[in-house]
């Protein structure tokens, strides 16, 4: 055990200082050259200080990023290691005698032990946030929703875990395909309610105020196809200076949402165009692939979790006193091995998401037909959000679900509108002609 912690903490620590060296160190400054003297060239919207602050900023959220997740398997490592998970379970069988009881006590000392160790990191997180003028909230705001998290997240779990493990007891080979038959009318019906139940119990939610604004963006989703009644916005502003919208929920409860910061520092056009953008997700269906390839991921994932798992206390059961895989106190190497998977394929469904922004961002400006407009809304996002223009590989690889602000410029002032294309092909054709 003293073996496993040493390697355990100094394979932490090493990793720390290498990411830490590549961030600061070896991860290139400035853009490519393709990008300098276009719309995308950030010497001509941001002045250096502006450029400074984004770099600073965006590295520290990197650094947090790339020590916190490892962090997390570590907490899991040892949680199971010292033994502290078989107390847990055996302070649970202690206190009650019926197994949802002792499910729900085990996982509540569990989630308070994970909750306080995480939590530095985590109010490193908000104490920048604060510091850069991306945060709005206090200190107290800012704790009322890691409470409002922690809650919701212990209740959801509770039910999870407790199913998860009498399926592992009923069925001591399959469990895994049992609980992933069950996971995806889950998973369907949480995309359902998380937009009417879950999320308002964070902001407001309510109709667009600004009815000629509101009647402009329906118009371009009735041109879209789209049956929508209503666009939403939320008072994000008590909570962060950042610019944001999205496309949440399926079928009847399906909602396009403006953050009111999007709404007080974005233009009436370029607020068409991120609402149309919004919608080419929609249109799309990208929402639908979405569950679609989580659902798929979410089946190898649990096959490969139950092999894994079956291994390890194969092989190391005896000396971490674990004598069954139903046993409560293998829980945390349960979330140690799905979040070891899912930080694993994050490359490639954050290329999945990028693809699809890209498509998103296409469909919106063959509906818009307003260059200026698209590149004015970015270099916003850009600066009130301070996003990288061109993030490190590693960071663009694990972090970006969307394509960098660069990236995204770029493509807009050089995607072909369908009269550019018209003139390209006469001005080809006469230039032919003038040859022959």
């Amino acid at each position: 055990m003293k073996k496993w912690v040493t390697f355990a903490l100094l394979g932490y620590g090493l990793f720390g200082l290498a990411i830490y060296y590549y961030l600061y160190g070896m991860a290139a400054g400035g853009i490519p050259e393709i990008y300098k003297g276009t719309s995308a060239d950030p010497s001509l919207f941001l002045s250096e200080a502006e450029q400074a602050l984004i770099k600073e900023y965006s590295t520290i959220k990197n650094l947090l990023f790339f020590i916190s997740v490892p962090f997390e398997w570590l907490v899991y490592f040892f949680i199971v290691i010292l033994g502290i998970s078989r107390k847990f379970e055996e302070w649970s069988k202690q206190t009650v005698r019926f197994s949802f009881g002792q499910t729900a006590i085990y996982l509540f000392y569990l989630s308070v032990l994970t909750f306080l160790l995480a939590f530095p990191l985590q109010y490193i997180g908000y104490h920048f946030s604060k510091a850069y003028h991306i945060s709005a909230q206090t200190f107290s705001q800012w704790m009322k929703n890691e409470l409002i998290d922690f809650w919701i997240s212990y209740a959801i779990m509770s039910v999870l875990i407790f199913t998860l493990y009498g399926l592992m007891k009923k069925f001591k080979k399959k469990w895994w395909l049992a609980a992933w038959m069950l996971f995806v009318p889950f998973t369907i019906f949480m995309m359902y309610v998380q937009p009417v139940i879950i999320d308002p119990l964070y902001n407001d939610f309510y109709p667009l105020k600004n009815k000629q604004l509101e009647a402009k963006i329906l118009d371009l989703a009735d041109r879209a196809d789209i049956p929508a009644d209503h666009v939403y916005e939320v008072n994000k502003s008590k909570e962060t200076n950042a610019l944001n919208a999205y496309v949440t929920g399926i079928g009847d409860h399906a909602r396009i949402v403006l953050w009111d910061t999007t709404l007080n520092k974005l233009n009436e056009d370029e607020i068409l165009f991120v609402m149309a953008h919004e919608m080419a997700h929609y249109v799309k269906k990208h929402i639908y692939i979405g569950i679609g390839s989580y659902l798929v991921l979410a089946f190898f994932g649990f096959w490969l979790t139950a092999k894994w798992m079956e291994k390890l206390v194969s092989k190391y059961g005896e000396k971490l006193q674990i004598h069954e895989l139903s046993q409560l106190r293998t829980l945390p190497l349960f979330l140690l091995v799905i979040s070891i998977l899912t930080f694993s394929i994050s490359p490639f469904t954050n290329a999945i998401s990028r693809f699809e922004e890209k498509q998103a961002d296409a469909y919106a400006i063959e509906m818009t037909e307003n260059k200026d407009a698209a590149i004015s809304a970015f270099r916003k996002l850009s600066k009130e959000g301070l996003s990288e223009m061109k993030p490190p590989g590693l960071v663009k690889i694990f972090r970006y679900g969307h394509p960098a602000m660069a990236e995204r410029i770029y493509m807009i002032e050089t995607y072909p509108l369908p009269g550019e294309k018209e003139k390209e092909k006469k001005e080809g054709a006469d230039a032919q002609k003038s040859q022959d």
